[in-house]
């Protein structure tokens, strides 16, 4: 039980990451930085446009966001210039990146083949950052026992 005078140890990532939940990010701020990183992983900045074209949205309606995004200090953006993800931006957009695809690959080995990303998009939103750590785990543990991986997605396919 934790005593009302001392503080909680967390690893350097859990730190990180209950900085990111004092931040509040929306639904839609955590898509725009994992496409932000996804999409600048190569060159390191991207702009307006290419962002547009990758959320399916309206320049204006980016060009909104990112202003959000780097009042928050997740990156940096001049008016008809690049977005470039700061340090703080790259952690998150990457953790974001790792979410998402830990999900999809946990959906995959219980089964799930229908309307995969939807699902994915349902979920990772709503997560505490201790249930996404309880699944990262959880998805390790079936990689490494492939067998219990390939049972719940026969039973899925079963049922």
């Amino acid at each position: 039980m934790k005593e009302n005078n001392r503080e909680e140890f967390h690893t350097f990532r859990g730190y990180t990451l209950a900085q990111f939940a004092r931040d509040d990010l929306s639904a839609s701020m955590e898509d725009y930085l994992e496409m932000i990183y996804r999409l600048s992983r190569g060159e390191g900045q991207i702009r307006v446009n290419d962002l547009a074209r990758a959320l399916n949205v309206q320049p204006p309606s980016v060009t909104k966001m990112v202003k959000k995004l780097a009042g928050k200090g997740f990156l940096e953006y001049e008016r008809y210039g690049v977005i470039q993800l700061t340090d703080t931006g790259r952690e998150m957009g990457r953790y974001l990146l790792d979410r998402h695809n830990m999900l999809e690959e946990f959906l995959r080995l219980i089964g799930v083949k229908r309307r995969l990303l939807e699902n994915v998009e349902r979920i990772e939103h709503n997560l505490t950052p201790e249930a996404t750590q309880c699944l990262f785990n959880l998805v390790d543990y079936l990689r490494q026992c492939p067998e219990i991986g390939a049972e719940l997605s026969r039973q899925s396919a079963d049922g």
